[in-house]
């Protein structure tokens, strides 16, 4: 699960409103080394602008900003994204002006000078806290599954699957652990509510043992014949 989560926290995009160019420089290149897509804005306006459209999945914020300070940013961005999060980098330090930071919204609270290392895990323990909020995991050995990704991996790769596949090997794990009758797939899976030639099932099985690299020798995706299939529960018979 750790795995997972920092293979998709690495795709995430991230605001870095700074406007000074070297802080802005060194945060940015060293964010974007670590797998980050990284945009920057150097002053409050267009900081804001950018934060308000949607496109971040959490903000670094300096308070002292031309045009409008990073207080007033994350005011109004929390006012419309109440759980993307915020970070302040500041030098700001007085324990009220810590506590007003937080009280506008951010999540985290950072003092100019930092060592990049403690800025990376920061960002790191908010995304994932966010992910885990946020994203639904199903799992079954080096398999994974994020429903609101829509993504699939197996350990570190991500695996590309078709939108019937997809659905497929969501359900199987969802029913983890329980046979799950061809009719029941064919109902749940394809939506379909009559009598109708199942074999296609079969099609999708294979296909799904061969891109996760899961023989029908290694029982992972278990036949049930003349009843259906199933995913046994590998973690709890270890």
């Amino acid at each position: 699960m750790h795995l997972l989560l920092n293979i998709k926290i690495c795709k995430m995009k991230l605001l870095l409103v700074e406007d000074e160019s070297g802080i802005a420089n060194f945060v940015q290149q060293g964010l974007e080394e670590n797998g980050f897509i990284v945009e920057v804005a150097e002053d409050g306006i267009r900081g804001l602008e950018m934060a308000l459209s949607g496109e971040f999945e959490l903000l670094l914020l300096d308070w002292m900003l031309p045009g409008l300070s990073g207080i007033e940013i994350c005011r109004e961005f929390r006012n419309k994204f109440k759980d993307i999060p915020v970070i302040f980098l500041t030098a700001k330090d007085t324990v009220d002006e810590t506590i007003l930071g937080l009280q506008t919204g951010a999540n985290d609270y950072i003092k100019k000078p930092f060592y990049f290392k403690e800025l990376l895990e920061r960002i790191k323990v908010q995304l994932r806290k966010n992910l885990k909020e946020n994203a639904e995991i199903l799992s079954m050995r080096n398999i994974v599954l994020n429903i609101s990704s829509h993504q699939v991996f197996n350990n570190e790769q991500e695996i590309h699957l078709t939108q019937r596949e997809f659905d497929l090997l969501k359900f199987l794990l969802q029913k983890k652990g329980k046979v799950c009758e061809r009719t029941e797939i064919i109902k749940e899976v394809w939506d379909i509510h009559f009598d109708y030639d199942t074999s296609v099932i079969d099609v999708y099985i294979n296909s799904l043992r061969k891109k996760l690299n899961w023989s029908s020798q290694d029982n992972v995706i278990e036949t049930i014949r003349g009843v259906g299939y199933i995913i046994k529960d590998l973690e709890k018979e270890i």
